[in-house]
């Protein structure tokens, strides 16, 4: 990513990493997970167009992002996600859904000065390729001190 300097105050997602998240866990249990699961295998949906937007900041929360058109099938896939994880004590979000692909986070609160200046360094917007993605998965994070990095746990075939 050219925007990316050295010592410029963010920890840089990897594209390994880039994820756009449908529901958010946090802690589990094996129990939880085992149910999160099964029941994850049970939903059918369609495969899913992505469509990415433009790039963005969570200001509040330091963060620099590709926005993700929420289009009726990724909308779709995400209601069908988040109730599907009711049944296993999971609560839905109460803010509105809006995806995205975090591409760096602030490494401080103090650092989040430093986003006008990455902000100052777009001058277009850059064009995305659309894509389809045909499976949908369930990560653990894992904290590290270099930032988060992600281990896929499981996948699902997006499909009837």
């Amino acid at each position: 990513m050219r925007h990316r300097a050295e010592k410029d105050g963010f920890r840089w997602s990897t594209p390994e990493s880039w994820h756009i998240t449908l529901q958010f866990l946090g802690n589990t249990t094996e129990t939880h997970y085992e149910c999160v699961v099964a029941r994850l295998r049970e939903l059918h949906a369609a495969p899913v167009p992505i469509e990415l937007d433009e790039l963005g900041f969570f200001d509040r929360a330091g963060i620099f992002f590709a926005g993700v058109a929420a289009t009726p099938e990724l909308l779709a896939l995400q209601q069908k996600v988040s109730a599907a994880t009711i049944p296993c004590g999971f609560t839905p979000e109460d803010r509105p859904y809006r995806p995205h692909i975090t591409l760096a986070r602030s490494k401080g609160r103090r650092n989040a000065i430093g986003l006008d200046g990455l902000r100052a360094k777009i001058r277009n917007q850059p064009k995305f390729s659309r894509f389809v993605a045909e499976e949908f998965l369930l990560y653990e994070s894992l904290t590290r001190p270099t930032g988060s990095e992600y281990e896929i746990r499981e996948r699902f075939q997006l499909g009837f």
